[in-house]
């Protein structure tokens, strides 16, 4: 949607191919997640099983990535406050990430209710932390580095954290956002190491 020729260091699907091309292709991936969800038993309770293919479907749709992918085009040439922000990408990049942690800790014969919270929790400033460290990144990193194309956000007069807080500000809130993150996790000791692990990637990572 941002018209982007690049992503990962190759063309962007509709570059590569066309716009039919491209809006099919994401219409059968995300068809296939659902499809990946019921086809084999992952939770010894079924009931739980459909709430995992509805936690999919509400974080995927208007209430999670679609709504706030709505929310930022319409944010373009407009100045949000940092809750606005905020909002905008707890929809549409934190609902997923939150999703697949905790589709994960739902598998097999599932967690107590409150280490879901936890996890939830971790989840929720782990997917925010994953976008303020995107919008450094595009701000400071180059195109070869990033694997798309640098400065797109700044150039197409984006609301971001960097053109609200400044780089500097932006980066500090990402590892603050890191560190409540890990405070989250802390409870469930060694369990959770890997999570620990996937955070200090969100945060530390160059592209």
């Amino acid at each position: 949607m941002d018209d982007d020729v690049l992503r990962r260091g190759r063309p962007t699907c509709h570059v590569e191919y066309d716009e039919a091309t491209a809006l099919l292709v994401g219409d059968s991936l995300q068809s296939l997640a659902f499809q990946v969800l019921s086809d084999q038993p992952l939770a010894d309770d079924p009931r739980v099983q459909l709430d995992m293919i509805r936690r999919l479907a509400v974080a995927s749709g208007s209430r999670g990535m679609a709504g706030g992918q709505a929310i930022d085009l319409s944010s373009v040439d407009r100045t949000l406050s940092v809750p606005e922000l905020e909002v905008m990408h707890i929809h549409k990049t934190g609902a997923l990430i939150r999703a697949a942690v905790l589709l994960g800790a739902s598998c097999g014969s599932g967690i107590e209710p409150s280490e879901l919270a936890r996890l939830d929790a971790f989840a929720k400033q782990a997917g925010l932390a994953f976008q303020v460290v995107d919008d450094v990144l595009d701000a400071s990193a180059s195109t070869a580095v990033l694997g798309k194309t640098a400065g797109k956000d700044a150039k197409d007069n984006k609301p971001t954290y960097v053109s609200i807080m400044g780089t500097t500000a932006a980066a500090a809130f990402a590892r603050d956002l890191q560190r409540g993150a890990l405070e989250s996790l802390s409870p469930l000791g060694s369990r959770a190491a890997r999570l620990g692990q996937v955070v200090a990637y969100i945060v530390e990572r160059s592209y």
